[in-house]
């Protein structure tokens, strides 16, 4: 019986040492080699997924190794962006680099989109931040080659954006994040795609939604679009959401001043408008003449997966108005009497915001 019992532990202990020993050469370096290689790792990608790139780019010896590590350890804060990794790095070490959210590679920057910005603080962010001017940005945007290509690579664009009277052809289709670029000389046609596949991964999870809904994608993008400068948080966007939808279907304007700054290329908040640009005929101002019962032209902003999700699956209300006071705080009303006293009621309690 001792014998036995001998037996079966070393056979134990030769088993765990064989799995350690194992485990130890799988998380080695695959070989010597110093040359840096150039791996993306895309936004909310969990170990699974990193461990795919990794295996399939010769960075680790084996992926399970690799959910091992990360599980060991205790590693859920992987960083999204492009890396330049070495075979010769072991496991540890690249776990680290994925953490830390170090790139390795000096000459890479980063610029970030923001929410329910337009095309031309983008601009802007691109002559700061690389080689390129505003006008290489907007050369780009007008080139008509260039976009049919686009049209023709990702299945949320369509002729749509080549509207005439569209400002900027991909207004509304760059996704807003923190992108990782090579370095400074890089083109705009390599920043532009870095954001449609962002946006592509945004959209497909919603994509059967989007082609049962009554209206295409480029209308559910602008009207996202204002969602996201008319509202502050989800529960206010799915209501602003339904009132847009109740709107329309009355056959009503939309009204929305967002659109009539965009239409006049005025950012809110660097000056009141004149009175002449609140009643000018554009395809993109809502308060314009002739917009009953009609979207603008095309996207205003830059569209978050939150107001892009509120339009999707928007409230179901009988809303028809809704009005901010000076916190911006919203009230929503299915009149217009009832909508003209709540402007009352917040003038009353000092709410009411005066320029």
């Amino acid at each position: 019986m001792k014998k036995i019992i001998m037996i079966i532990i070393v056979t134990i202990l030769a088993i765990i040492t064989l799995i350690l020993g194992t485990y130890k050469i799988l998380t080695m370096p695959v070989s010597k080699n110093i040359e840096e290689k150039q791996i993306e790792i895309p936004m909310g990608s969990g170990a699974n997924k990193i461990a795919e790139i990794l295996k399939n780019n010769n960075l680790i010896r084996n992926k399970l190794a690799f959910k091992i590590y990360v599980k060991l350890n205790k590693i859920s804060n992987f960083k999204a962006g492009t890396y330049y990794l070495k075979e010769s790095m072991s496991l540890k070490e690249i776990a680290e680099m994925l953490q830390t959210g170090i790139m390795s590679d000096p000459n890479q920057i980063t610029i970030t989109y923001l929410e329910g910005k337009p095309m031309w603080w983008l601009a802007e962010i691109i002559e700061t931040k690389t080689n390129n001017s505003k006008e290489d940005v907007y050369n780009v945007l007008a080139n008509e080659e260039y976009i049919d290509t686009l049209i023709e690579k990702y299945w949320f664009l369509t002729d749509e954006i080549k509207n005439k009277d569209i400002y900027y052809s991909l207004e509304g289709y760059l996704f807003p994040d923190t992108y990782s670029l090579s370095n400074e000389d890089i083109k705009v046609e390599e920043i532009f795609e870095k954001m449609l596949n962002r946006m592509e991964e945004i959209l497909e999870p919603y994509k059967q939604k989007i082609e049962e809904n009554k209206y295409t994608i480029h209308q559910l993008l602008t009207l996202a679009s204002i969602v996201e400068t008319e509202g502050m948080n989800r529960e206010d966007r799915v209501d602003i959401a339904s009132v847009f939808y109740n709107r329309l279907e009355k056959n009503m304007s939309l009204g929305s001043c967002v659109t009539t700054y965009y239409s006049a290329k005025i950012n809110m908040g660097d000056r009141d408008l004149y009175q002449s640009e609140i009643d000018k005929d554009n395809p993109y101002n809502t308060r314009g003449p002739g917009m009953e019962g009609k979207l603008p032209v095309g996207p205003i902003s830059s569209v978050s997966k939150m107001s892009l999700d509120s339009v999707i699956n928007p409230a179901d209300t009988d809303y028809l108005f809704f009005v901010s006071d000076k916190n911006g705080k919203l009230y929503f009303t299915k009149t217009y009497s009832e909508h003209q006293q709540m402007i009352k009621d917040l003038q009353n309690k000092g709410m009411w915001y005066e320029y």
